[in-house]
């Protein structure tokens, strides 16, 4: 009752606040639609579908036979759980939870392991980290490649810690005398016969299903950029000054938060502190892509609560790794050969001014994506040929 009352306050007094505020709802809107429709839809619809397809074909089993023993060493997960894993890292936050979700509804992974998946996959987009933070937000693509690297980093700390209390498994593997890759191959047989879906039937599937779910992204990051820009009144008095832009968009929406993180000025704001401030924004995702994770594991006994207490201990790793870091990079790009590094060691150095956009309309485009195709098709192409010789060179299960 309590809480129906409250959801129920808060709605009335959002839509009393847009009428109040029209102009602002607008442009907060058109922000939050600008950065999903040039940098989210086109960069992570791909990805969604790859995974359907992917999973309609029984590649994730065999993936799992193949990379069990890495994933059992290193996280204490099943090998299944890579695949999740490495399109969280490759893609972002919807589409590590989505594979996730996927995977505990087959019961191919535990609550536990489930629940530790979902915060190591997790992860912004790499794209935005590199493109839109580096050369859009910043003008700087070394800085972007730097907040990039801390992040992962941050995330592989935060690994190191969860999989020390993670639980082992009591059962071990038993050995087989039929090798790994008979072993793959036979799963992706098993698997793909169990689904019995066309090429057409499977793609058609998930190319709707990719957009269903970019569609609710969308939804998710433009309520969450409203939300930030009308209660930024109500909070702009009880912080210092310039402080109020900032820890609003960063709470809420990680694409908007890193904006402001990046733009951050005021007294003792270095380009240490900012550059720490953004790396802190991305690995806490904001509640906008925390609620698209709940979303996304609807249906299945995986907790959201967990995954924000794991967010936050990545984000204070992000923010201590940055400025740990900061002097030691310096340090080793003056000592580079010269002639490939006077530039960007420059750039590197407090004090210089940023050429920062004025507006994060000027920052979010589209102009890098296409730069990536070539290493997305050349990685597709390499997965496809590899499983290709795997079923090749196995022998047919002979039944």
């Amino acid at each position: 009752m309590a809480r129906t009352i409250l959801y129920a306050a808060i709605s009335i007094l959002l839509v009393a606040a847009i009428i109040r505020q029209p102009d602002e709802a607008f442009q907060a809107s058109l922000q939050g639609l600008t950065i999903w429709w040039n940098i989210v839809f086109p960069g992570l619809l791909p990805f969604l579908v790859l995974f359907e397809l992917i999973a309609a074909f029984g590649l994730i089993h065999g993936f799992g036979v193949l990379l069990r023993p890495i994933m059992r060493g290193l996280f204490k997960l099943p090998g299944e759980a890579a695949l999740p894993l490495l399109l969280g890292w490759l893609s972002g936050h919807q589409a590590g939870a989505e594979a996730t979700a996927t995977l505990r509804r087959d019961n191919l992974v535990t609550r536990s392991e489930g629940q530790r998946l979902l915060a190591l996959s997790h992860m912004p987009n790499p794209l935005f980290m590199l493109v839109v933070i580096g050369a859009g937000f910043l003008h700087r693509p070394e800085l972007g490649l730097f907040i990039a690297v801390i992040v992962w980093l941050s995330a592989l700390c935060t690994a190191l810690w969860i999989s020390l209390f993670g639980e082992r498994r009591a059962k071990s593997l038993s050995h087989q005398k039929t090798s790994l890759l008979d072993n793959a191959a036979n799963a992706i047989v098993t698997s793909h016969d169990r689904d019995g879906r066309s090429f057409g039937k499977a793609l058609g599937d998930a190319v709707s299903f990719g957009v269903q779910k970019l569609l609710i992204v969308g939804g998710f990051m433009i309520f969450a950029s409203v939300v930030a820009r009308l209660a930024l009144p109500l909070i702009v008095h009880a912080l210092p000054s310039g402080m109020a832009e900032l820890v609003l968009p960063a709470l809420l929406e990680s694409h908007i938060g890193a904006y402001a993180a990046a733009i951050w000025q005021g007294p003792g704001v270095s380009t240490a502190v900012s550059v720490a401030a953004v790396a802190a924004v991305l690995a806490w995702s904001g509640i906008s892509a925390l609620l698209q994770a709940g979303y996304a594991i609807t249906g299945t006994d995986l907790k959201l609560m967990p995954l924000i207490g794991v967010k936050l201990l990545h984000a204070i790793h992000a923010a201590v790794l940055a400025l740990l870091l900061w002097e030691p990079v310096q340090t080793v790009m003056t000592s580079l050969p010269s002639q490939l590094t006077d530039a960007t060691a420059a750039m590197l150095q407090d004090g210089i001014t940023l050429n920062r956009p004025s507006n994060a309309y000027e920052a979010v485009t589209a102009l890098g994506l296409p730069s990536i195709w070539p290493y997305t098709l050349t990685a597709a192409a390499v997965l496809a040929i590899i499983f290709a010789a795997i079923r090749v060179i196995s022998p047919r299960d002979k039944r």
